[in-house]
């Protein structure tokens, strides 16, 4: 009898602590070993005062506030990477010394540049940024538009001239060309990426490739201050000269 009222009265008391499992709770956690953190002691800490669904409730991140330009609109912004330049992540290259030439040439901050949105050049152009990011803009808004899929897209701008310190045409006793200044570049032919060249020498007459040619030359009219090619005079005969100059009754286009 005495044995069995014991038991009873252990059963009473576990009931009036409460469930097993709520008891087994309420167990230490057991202390970090030496020399390490404690991040249990202090989960514990916010256990004791914080609610169960305290873990989840942390803040989101707010979105960052949309740039707006002088005239209301959203803001464009160009992140370089490495290799680019002009602050423009397609506009590969390096940024050089600054030129100092004679009579009136040189560049101040001068870039050489090997590719633009995605189309190489066949050998590294030496132009300031405003000259690089309108050749970039001429690309990709005027060349890659008008080739389209045509032999698998455009591939490479063959450069015939960009930075020469010189007068124009190469002609004694003419102004100095843009060439002279980082302004100007000269492109000879456009390589698809089948291989296929479109030549300007070769292929302005024909019927096919003249009229991609005529469009080209037609597309960087606007985007470049002049643009001469081959009916502009003999000198241009075998290339496209694209510059950034201004002139006030707009771009000189021949």
């Amino acid at each position: 009898m005495r044995a069995r009222a014991g038991i009873t009265l252990a059963l009473a008391s576990a009931c009036i602590a409460g469930p097993i499992w709520a008891q087994m709770d309420r167990s230490p956690i057991p202390l970090p070993r030496p020399g390490t953190t404690a991040p249990l002691a202090r989960v514990a800490a916010v256990t004791a005062e914080a609610s169960p669904t305290a873990y989840f409730a942390s803040p989101l991140p707010k979105p960052r506030p949309k740039l707006r330009s002088q005239n209301g609109q959203a803001a464009q912004l160009s992140y370089g990477k490495k290799g680019s330049v002009c602050g423009v992540s397609d506009i590969r290259g390096r940024t050089i010394s600054a030129i100092r030439g004679k009579a009136g040439c040189g560049i101040s901050e001068p870039v050489e540049i090997t590719e633009v949105a995605g189309v190489r050049l066949s050998t590294p152009a030496i132009v300031d940024c405003t000259t690089a990011k309108t050749l970039r803009s001429w690309v990709e808004n005027g060349a890659k538009p008008t080739i389209g899929r045509l032999g698998g897209g455009l591939a490479e701008l063959k450069v015939a001239a960009s930075y020469a310190c010189r007068p124009r045409n190469n002609q004694s006793g003419a102004k100095i060309s843009e060439h002279g200044k980082g302004h100007a570049i000269d492109i000879s032919a456009l390589t698809l990426r089948n291989g296929k060249s479109l030549s300007v020498l070769t292929g302005w007459d024909q019927r096919v490739d003249g009229k991609l040619l005529r469009k080209l030359h037609g597309t960087a009219c606007g985007p470049f201050g002049t643009v001469l090619g081959p009916e502009s005079d003999r000198y241009h005969r075998d290339h496209f000269h694209f510059d950034t100059a201004r002139y006030r009754a707009g771009s000189y286009c021949r």
